[in-house]
């Protein structure tokens, strides 16, 4: 609980009154709950007129709660990179509302100050150090602070290397560097868009302790843009793919991927099996096994079913589907079928 708490001021033949007043006095702001670190309302983008009209983001409803790594996902073309822009201001959507931590974002510079972001790749002055990059962006920010820059180079593997000419430095050094730049002014949210493009196995498992460390010790709220799905799937707390400019799933990533799975079975005889569990569920043969599409809680009742038809049931393995079949689930496109060549 939480108030101006004082025993003295309970005590006396009138405290039990007092204490009641205590409870129902409303909590102070700072005590309830926060508004979405991120919250879209029906956002729509469209570019264009006429034949040349793009509707690049449609009826976007999306809440990300403060405190989360959110991972948005979606292949080229989806509308990624126009919510971000929309999320920054830097675009104003045709349709809907944007607001941050309840606030909308247009017309807000403020707010913004509240952001830090890595969109669409790192860029700096050739000419100049890592180092005095990482300066001039804080002085023009407002936000320098020595200390501070000595800080990120240190967490983002570039202590030793600010003192070099950017012009010397590789894909993954400047992402890097990208990375120290977003968190100059101490944002609440930041916004990664690819953050580990051009990294190597062991920068790509840097970023992630360290995308993780943003949510879990520093209390930020990410944003991440990303087409490495096992890394999203192995940092992020939530997830949401947009198809064609529209959000197709989002949700917790545990209970997405736990709601369907791959049942292996190795049964005899099999054919038995399939007959029995087909008009439920999807199955395929595969060698020796039975690989039943089914959620994770069907397992007892799919047993059960092979067990009381006198099923002999030797195996039976869950395997979780990945971020990966569920992102090509989502997103599957329905190919045109050839059509047929006019009848003589």
């Amino acid at each position: 609980m939480t108030g101006n708490y004082s025993g003295e001021n309970l005590s006396g033949l009138n405290g039990y009154g007092k204490l009641l007043n205590y409870l129902m006095t409303p909590l102070p702001s700072s005590a309830m709950s926060q508004p979405p670190a991120i919250q879209l309302d029906n956002v729509s983008k469209t570019f264009g007129r006429g034949r040349k009209r793009v509707e690049a983001v449609r009826q976007l409803s999306l809440e990300v709660s403060a405190g989360q790594v959110f991972g948005f996902l979606g292949p080229n073309g989806a509308g990624k990179s126009s919510t971000i822009r929309m999320m920054m201001d830097l675009i104003r959507p045709s349709t809907g509302t944007i607001m941050l931590y309840g606030r909308p974002v247009q017309n807000n510079p403020a707010l913004l100050r509240r952001v830090g972001a890595l969109v669409e790749g790192a860029a700096f002055y050739d000419f100049l150090t890592g180092r005095k990059n990482l300066e001039i962006l804080a002085r023009t920010g407002d936000c320098y602070d020595p200390a501070r820059i000595e800080s990120l180079l240190a967490q983002v593997g570039m202590a030793d290397r600010a003192d070099r000419l950017v012009q010397g430095y590789s894909t993954g050094m400047k992402q890097r560097l990208g990375l120290a730049a977003a968190l100059l002014n101490d944002p609440d949210l930041v916004i990664l868009d690819e953050p580990t493009n051009g990294l190597d196995p062991a920068g790509i498992q840097d970023v992630r302790h360290f995308i993780r460390n943003l949510a879990e010790q520093q209390g930020k709220t990410v944003f991440l843009s990303s087409h490495l799905l096992s890394e999203v799937e192995q940092v992020c707390d939530q997830v949401g793919i947009i198809h064609n400019g529209r959000l197709v799933q989002t949700g917790h990533v545990a209970e997405l991927l736990s709601a369907q799975a791959i049942i292996r079975l190795e049964v005899t005889p099999a054919d038995r099996a399939m007959g029995l569990l087909w008009p439920r569920w999807e199955v395929v043969a595969n060698g020796r096994w039975l690989e039943v599409q089914a959620a994770r809680e069907d397992v007892p009742e799919i047993v059960q079913r092979l067990v009381a038809a006198e099923v002999q049931v030797f195996q039976v393995m869950v395997q979780q589907q990945s971020l990966e079949a569920l992102f090509m689930a989502a997103t599957a496109v329905v190919q045109p079928q050839p059509e047929e060549a006019p009848h003589a």
